[in-house]
């Protein structure tokens, strides 16, 4: 049930967010005033006051709603009761017992506290106190531990009676809970079964807003030990209802192998039943062999166990048009993949900060297995690209890779080895164990591709912006449509970050192309050469894309000492006889993230919004109208579009005509390619002197988008879109939609609410020069706090439905949402 799998992650959130720390304590600094409080004495205890209000009134709406839920299932209760001593009862008394166990007293304990609580949220000021409250409901848990043991009996009853009583599976089908005082909404109906779950949600859902309410409290108020007490008993109780849930098991299969000399070996990622599995695979010189390392006892020599193996003679890779659609994995949402990067960012700053301040060697070693364990579930989840092998005597193999260039690698090296002459075989279990037990011992690739596993005195990789020419290239021994595109390593895995032009018929393509590539802890470029295919009969049927055919690759290494100059530096990278010529230089992520006003007012870039919407007289600025529309118009359903850069020298075109305010702009537009002009839209909101979500706000939303209750989140992001200018809010609501039209697309252009939250939550929200002062100086610290938390705000947002500017301004503070 959805409900119960969203419980599950409420639960895991409450239990092991504060593990480390004091029941209530905020686990990073307080980063600012909060609403509008210019000056500084002001600030602490304006904000938490004007913090505790917002997640109040939002608590308070979740619980008139939960109260109308209790009240809903009560309702049948006294009729059903009434029945159950006549000639004909609908059900038993035992029946309406088990079913109902424990409501009642759940609904007067709840009507109390939200009586007690709703006049003090209402007259709200510095010396209103309501732990007592808090501490109070807390103190009546055992209520819930009686319900929640009687819960599965509750449900399993529930459901025989209505399979053996019409009357009552109308009843329980159709249950009318009575809308918000301030909804329009009269009733809704709801199930009987979804109102049963209700207050198992409702008990961890209390426990966050406490965390909440506890952030926001001053220590030294007379509060926070009461909130703290009712936050222990709350953790305590629900620790002891969390149920342990069966991992899935999965079956095993022992097919046999040989022992040959091993040319290759590393770590991929296989489907199986249904599954994704880390896999150690080794190429020997007549056979591939995916293997997996044996669990052991301590002090016992290590070994690999064969899952499966394939002859390299009976070894085939079928044509993409060719194989037979699988079950696909389904992919992992990248919402998750970012939360799980920002996790190992914040593992690894607090990492260094032990090791900075002489800490136990024991916190380094379990931080560092909390390290390990996240970057094992993303090196699992994060590969997409599809790489079939088949043996020719039936079964057919699949892994997911995260690079084509790694894709390309492998299958390059099982050719090679197949122009032999190879035989076929079969092979005993004896000769198997052989096979196996020499793995260990001549792998090349000891350890999982993880950061945990490296060296302190490793580099950590750059962050910041890699500008990159792709030049020309030579060596191709005919013409063809020639493309290339660049990778790079982020968190042990590759990604696709830029692609040039196909450059048509030629066998000397010159792209002069520039990009500016971001890089996330990268040590190292890949390039990619590729012939373009233009024929759609040829896709694959893994991931529904047309394959192109590699021409060559190479991969340098981003050695910080050389890449750091303010100068290009010109390089040459050899593949398969072919060179292609590139140029780069590294920009450090403070230096290209500067804000910089423009000292020309009289253009657009630089300067700000509300000027420039003045000067035009008009709601939204002529440059984001004009670059929406036109990707509207042709690059909505462009692969990538906002993700892959475009030309920098067609960028910085577009700047200077809307700069200008040129005449020519609609022609240079519906000429221009579509990854420039998106470019261009992303340049204008970098540029802008302050952020968007203005340098003011920055702190409340950094603090907003930390809540955990929803219904105080909800109130808190809205209340901060009211606070925007309008010109600001116009133009920010005018781009939300657009970006969740593109969304729309996602099939085709694979971009999703997340990777456009990716692109365009620092550009929105990252606060100028002067407001980022006292923020952490490590370059991984602020990449993962912050930009992360900038993402989460802008997916708030794309992911909330339609905000109007006329809904919003009519609102009030005080939001009834069910959440």
């Amino acid at each position: 049930m959805e409900e119960e799998e969203e419980a599950i992650g409420y639960l895991d959130k409450v239990l092991e967010g504060e593990e480390d720390s004091e029941p209530g304590t905020p686990t990073s600094p307080s980063p600012g005033c909060l609403f509008l409080a210019s000056e500084k004495g002001e600030q602490d205890a304006g904000k938490g006051l004007e913090m505790r209000k917002l997640v109040l009134s939002g608590f308070l709406a979740s619980e008139e709603i939960y109260i109308n839920q209790l009240e809903a299932l009560l309702l049948p209760m006294k009729p059903l009761k009434a029945t159950a001593t006549t000639s004909q009862p609908v059900l038993t008394i035992q029946q309406i017992e088990t079913i109902f166990y424990k409501i009642q007293d759940i609904y007067e304990i709840h009507k109390e506290f939200y009586d007690s609580l709703c006049p003090k949220v209402q007259h709200w000021d510095s010396s209103v106190t309501m732990g007592h409250l808090f501490q109070k409901l807390a103190s009546q848990l055992g209520v819930y531990k009686a319900f929640v043991d009687n819960y599965k009996i509750a449900l399993e009853t529930a459901e025989k009676c209505s399979q053996s009583n019409n009357q009552f599976q109308k009843i329980s089908e159709e249950l009318k809970v009575k809308g918000p005082k301030d909804s329009k909404e009269s009733h809704t109906s709801v199930t009987m079964e979804a109102l049963l779950y209700k207050p198992i949600d409702r008990v961890m859902r209390s426990t966050l807003v406490l965390h909440d309410l506890l952030k926001h409290t001053p220590a030294d108020h007379p509060d926070y030990p009461l909130l703290q007490d009712a936050l222990r008993i709350s953790q305590n109780f629900l620790s002891s209802i969390n149920e342990d849930i069966d991992p899935r098991r999965t079956a095993v299969t022992t097919p046999k192998g040989e022992a040959r000399q091993l040319v290759k070996d590393g770590f991929l990622v296989e489907v199986s039943e249904g599954s994704r599995k880390l896999r150690h695979v080794f190429l020997f010189t007549d056979v591939l062999l995916c293997a997996k390392l044996k669990k052991t006892g301590v002090g016992k020599h290590q070994q690999y166990d064969c899952k499966w193996y394939v002859p390299l003679a009976d070894l085939v890779f079928p044509a993409p048009e060719e194989t037979e659609p699988c079950a696909q994995v389904h992919p992992i949402p990248d919402h998750e993949l970012e939360d799980m990067k920002m996790k190992i960012s914040v593992i690894k700053s607090e990492v260094q900060k032990e090791k900075a301040g002489k800490g136990q060697s024991r916190a380094i070693e379990r931080l560092k297995k909390k390290m390990f364990e996240n970057e094992f579930w993303l090196l699992l989840n994060s590969p997409t690209i599809p790489f079939r092998i088949h043996n020719r005597n039936g079964k057919s193999y699949l892994f997911l890779l995260s690079s084509d260039y790694e894709r390309s690698e492998w299958r390059e090296a099982i050719q090679k080895l197949q122009k032999k002459d190879l035989q076929a075989f079969v092979l005993s279990s004896v000769e198997l164990q052989v096979l196996t037990g020499s793995c260990f011992k001549l792998r090349t690739v000891h350890n999982i591709p993880v950061t945990s596993n490296k060296d302190d005195d490793e580099s950590p990789g750059l962050y910041g912006f890699l500008h990159v020419i792709v030049h020309s290239a030579k060596g191709f021994k005919q013409s063809a449509n020639l493309y290339c595109t660049l990778e790079v390593d982020s968190f042990g895995y590759f990604v696709s970050k830029a692609k040039t032009r196909v450059f048509r018929d030629t066998a000397e393509p010159q792209w002069n192309e520039e990009f500016e590539i971001e890089l996330e802890g990268s040590q190292s470029l890949r390039i990619l050469c590729y012939e373009k295919c233009y024929d759609k009969t040829k896709v694959n049927k893994d991931n529904n894309e047309i394959v192109d055919k590699i021409m060559g690759k190479g991969q340098i290494q981003l050695d910080p000492q050389a890449v750091q100059t303010k100068n290009w530096h010109m390089d040459v990278i050899e593949m398969n006889g072919i060179k292609v010529e590139f140029s780069m230089k590294f920009t450090s992520r403070d230096m290209s993230l500067k804000r910089t006003p423009s000292k020309k007012q009289t253009g657009v870039f630089g300067v700000k919004i509300s000027v420039v919407t003045k000067r035009e007289r008009s709601k939204v600025p002529y440059i984001v109208r004009q670059c929406i529309e036109e990707v509207e118009k042709r690059g909505i359903e462009e692969v990538g579009i906002y993700r892959i850069s475009g030309v920098a020298t067609d960028i910085q075109a577009l700047k200077a005509v809307f700069d200008a305010n040129n005449k020519d702009i609609l022609v240079m537009l519906s000429d221009m390619d579509i990854n420039a002009i998106a470019g261009t839209l992303k340049l204008y909101f970098r540029e802008l002197p302050e952020p968007l979500l203005t340098d003011r706000l920055y702190p409340a939303f950094m603090e907003g988008i930390a809540l955990s209750d929803p219904a105080a989140k909800e109130n808190c992001m809205m209340h901060l879109l009211r606070s925007l200018p309008d010109p600001n809010l116009i133009t920010f609501l005018f781009l939300l939609e657009h970006l969740k039209r593109v969304a729309e697309k996602e099939p085709v252009n694979k971009m999703s609410l997340h990777n456009l939250a990716t692109v365009f939550g620092p550009t929105l929200l990252r606060p100028s020069e002067g407001e980022s002062k006292g923020h952490p100086t490590l370059a991984s610290d602020i990449w993962s706090h912050d930009v992360m938390a900038q993402v989460q705000v802008l997916l708030y947002y794309l992911q909330h439905p339609p905000i109007s500017f006329a809904e919003l301004k009519r609102n009030t503070l005080y939001f009834s949402t069910d959440v």
